[in-house]
């Protein structure tokens, strides 16, 4: 690899569409080779820093001298209009866009939620709302199914469900609109469906205020009480985000981790035939679709050097996980799907203290997912070529509108 540091403009303008949900664009691989870190445009109009290797970006990532505060100038936002930049400005930030004490105030009592014993309580919940969607996809009386519809979308939301305490006659109502948030439909319905579930939500925690139970915002509801401060709009805030970081995010990725193995089936024979490297198979697809990418932006609040790049205070820096997650000098022929590389090291999830809170209940999903899929199904396929797989072309977060299968 080269280091060829320069402050003019490179060919590439963020965000970047992917040309297919199996490989990075390819504008990232020759400018990660030529630097790790370039000067690149914004859609939207300007410039910010673009980091390609994984070793800067872990570096930009852990440095608090790069804030996550959207509301600084300077932040990199692709494409926004001045009117929606001030209403933005204006409003509190979610926990992704606060820094130092404040983000770790609010971070602090939420990671009680993500221990190795909750989610081990959790477990047997979620292994039995997969097993009901496999169930139906068994049942179903025609095929080819879509694997997007019939379980990519409904097993997080369900899971979801259960975290956050939404009443069992409430789940239909709570996946249509989350399925209407992420689905092939107008702008104009997905921002219905996240109205409708805003309001929701709003209703939810004040029904928990009321009447509290055994679920993420009794417990939150119960502690704030304690302390003194109940915070209904943060607690909104807080149901609004586990919702959006964790639905559409984790249901990408079982359609595409499903698509992975069966387009790689001695990849996925050698999951079947040991369930003891799901795990591992789990991390190397996250590591290989980094289907959020372009999400971990920062803007300097001090003169950094970096890679080589004299970053100036009001600078904004893009981290590209995904161009990070491909660096021949980390992962060994990255382009190559290996279920027994290893790649715990990936930065799918982030890096440092804003990395995802949610990480490993993403994995336990996709573990249970696979492992139940592949065993109850075990002559699973495509229902087509891969190349003709309807992929989404939002060049933030990658994923599948649709997953024909069949048997």
């Amino acid at each position: 690899m080269t280091n060829h540091i320069t402050e003019e403009l490179a060919d590439l303008r963020l965000p970047v569409e992917r040309g297919c949900p199996f490989a990075p664009p390819a504008a990232y691989e020759p400018l990660r080779e030529r630097a790790p870190i370039s000067k690149v445009r914004l859609a939207g109009g300007g410039a910010a820093w673009w980091v390609a290797r994984h070793k800067e970006a872990r570096a930009v990532l852990a440095d608090p001298r790069f804030s996550s505060d959207r509301r600084n100038d300077g932040f990199p936002l692709y494409s926004v209009d001045e009117a929606t930049l001030r209403q933005f400005r204006s409003q509190p930030p979610l926990m992704l866009g606060m820094d130092g004490a404040e983000h770790a105030g609010a971070r602090r009592p939420v990671i009680g939620e993500f221990t190795v014993k909750r989610l081990a309580a959790l477990r047997p919940r979620v292994q039995a709302i997969v097993d009901h969607f496999v169930d139906a996809l068994l049942a179903a009386d025609e095929r080819p199914v879509d694997l997007v519809r019939a379980l990519s979308l409904p097993v997080p939301s369900l899971v979801i469900c259960e975290m956050l305490g939404v009443p069992y006659a409430d789940h239909d109502f709570f996946q249509s609109r989350t399925a209407m948030m992420v689905s092939r439909t107008s702008l104009e319905e997905r921002r219905r469906g996240m109205a409708e579930l805003r309001a929701y939500l709003d209703d939810l925690v004040t029904r928990k205020e009321s009447e509290p139970g055994d679920d993420l915002l009794s417990r939150q509801i119960a502690r704030q009480r304690q302390d003194g401060a109940l915070d209904h709009g943060g607690l909104l805030s807080l149901a609004f985000l586990l919702l959006t970081a964790g639905h559409e995010t984790t249901a990408n990725m079982i359609s595409l981790g499903v698509a992975g193995l069966l387009t790689h089936p001695e990849q996925l024979a050698l999951i079947r035939a040991d369930r003891a490297r799901t795990p591992m198979a789990v991390e190397e697809l996250l590591r290989y679709f980094t289907i959020a990418d372009g999400v971990t932006n920062r803007v300097a609040v001090e003169d950094v050097e970096c890679g080589g790049a004299s970053i100036k205070a009001g600078d904004g820096v893009i981290v590209s996980t995904l161009s990070a997650n491909w660096d021949p000098a980390v992962f060994a022929d990255p382009a190559e799907l290996d279920v027994e590389r290893g790649a715990r090291h990936h930065l799918a999830f982030g890096f440092g203290p804003h990395q995802c809170l949610g990480q490993n209940l993403a994995r336990m999903e996709l573990q249970i997912v696979f492992d139940t899929l592949f065993r109850r199904i075990p002559t699973l396929r495509l229902a087509g070529p891969a190349e003709d797989l309807p992929f989404k072309t939002d060049a933030v977060i990658y994923g599948l509108h649709e997953l024909p299968v069949t048997w």
